[in-house]
């Protein structure tokens, strides 16, 4: 059952099945060898203008087409609290058969973008409430799961790129901002623990603003988010992180605070639409960058070099 809460294995999909789905700029299937030199295959949607009907419908199709090789689906309709909006998602039915089927991976990252969690709702949520903070920006998201939160951000005007190191997870949510708005983010395989791809077009001065959303897991999460944002957020920019309150985002928040960044919190209680899921409180945090903090990593700041001189 897809909503159950029950500690997953501590292992991930497939190369293999990475692989498969990887899809290149046109849309269509990728070589094994596409993608950028970290070796994370890279995915990219360029003409975000709305497409016409038929023409949308059929990207549709071949996307769900996509998402089914991976096994049954389910088709759900997600109310995000405090609006009027709602987002339907397709993503597997059925964790449990994933998990049967996966293999080690060096990174032990499992398939949590197959579930949907409170924390996504609630920074959605969030979003919806407050869209002047992404209109018209270039907003950047790690974790996009099964693209509710890219969708609604989407839907409020955000020139998105979503992120994900699983490419299943980019290809659910192509489809499922496809599907809520009638056009895709720029979407990358990443891993944001390690060096980010130079193919990722980090703006000159960094993102004004970065999502995330239950991506602290685990103790070994802390230093690797927190240097990261340090290096792509942008002077007086923000990061927008949702989580259920789990002790790792206490120590990143604590961290962050001692480092200069302001924080302002939000608590959501739903409802979610996993009964089991009932009683969870989500805090979804802006987290502001004071101007007097460290500047941008040496790869953006050569970046700007250049092109100040070109």
């Amino acid at each position: 059952m897809v909503g159950r809460r029950r500690p997953m294995k501590r292992l991930a999909l497939p190369s293999e099945l990475y692989r498969r789905h990887s899809v290149n700029d046109s849309g269509d299937e990728s070589s094994p060898d596409s993608g950028h030199d970290t070796g994370y295959g890279e995915a990219r949607v360029l003409d975000d203008a709305s497409p016409s009907s038929q023409s949308d419908r059929s990207r549709i199709a071949k996307l769900v087409a996509r998402v089914q090789e991976i096994g049954p689906t389910i088709e759900e309709r997600i109310a995000i609290p405090g609006s009027d909006h709602s987002v339907t998602v397709v993503r597997p039915g059925d964790i449990d058969a994933l998990l049967e089927h996966v293999v080690d991976d060096p990174e032990q990252n499992l398939p949590y973008w197959a579930a949907v969690w409170p924390s996504g709702i609630a920074l959605a949520a969030a979003i919806a409430r407050e869209p002047e903070v992404v209109r018209g920006r270039r907003v950047l998201e790690l974790g996009s799961g099964a693209g509710i939160t890219a969708a609604i951000a989407m839907d409020a005007g955000a020139d998105l790129i979503a992120t994900d190191y699983a490419i299943e997870a980019l290809l659910l949510t192509r489809l499922t901002c496809r599907r809520h708005t009638g056009r895709e983010p720029e979407t990358y395989r990443i891993n944001w623990r390690s060096a980010l791809p130079e193919s990722l077009p980090v703006p000159p001065g960094g993102f004004p603003v970065v999502l995330a959303a239950d991506v602290l897991y685990e103790r070994r999460d802390i230093v690797p988010l927190l240097d990261l944002v340090e290096r792509i957020v942008a002077v007086d920019g923000v990061l927008w992180l949702a989580e259920p309150g789990r002790p790792p985002a206490a120590t990143f928040l604590e961290k962050a605070e001692a480092q200069g960044w302001s924080i302002r919190s939000t608590r959501w209680t739903g409802p979610w639409p996993d009964a089991s899921d009932a009683g969870v409180v989500a805090r979804v945090h802006l987290l502001q960058r004071a101007s007097t903090q460290p500047g941008l990593d040496n790869r953006v700041e050569k970046r700007q070099k250049q092109q100040y001189r070109s």
